[in-house]
């Protein structure tokens, strides 16, 4: 297995595809935060409100994504607010998306 690195795993998030919307997470700027060390993996996954019914699943495809790198990966997943301008953000980009 090839050593785990911060660009392999941001490259790895960068395909994992919103559900809904047609971006991917690193795109709506849903991942900050991540931390390699020693085969584990940590990140801040930024939702754009805390209670959103798709949660779980986010969390799934993030772990999904990463799991890929390699069976021995562990990944841990904080969960975040987006601020107010980052949700204005992420909406705009969400309604664009839909569109297409």
């Amino acid at each position: 297995m090839e050593r785990l690195s911060k660009q392999g795993v941001e490259t790895a998030l960068s395909k994992a595809m919103h559900p809904e919307i047609n971006y991917s997470l690193v795109k709506l700027g849903m991942i900050k935060n991540v931390e390699v060390s020693e085969g584990v993996v940590s990140l801040t996954l930024v939702l754009p409100f805390l209670n959103i019914p798709i949660k779980d699943d986010l969390i799934r495809l993030v772990k999904g994504a990463i799991s890929k790198l390699g069976k021995n990966v562990r990944v841990g997943v904080k969960i975040s607010e987006m601020s107010e301008e980052e949700r204005e953000k992420f909406l705009a980009m969400a309604r664009e998306g839909w569109m297409l």
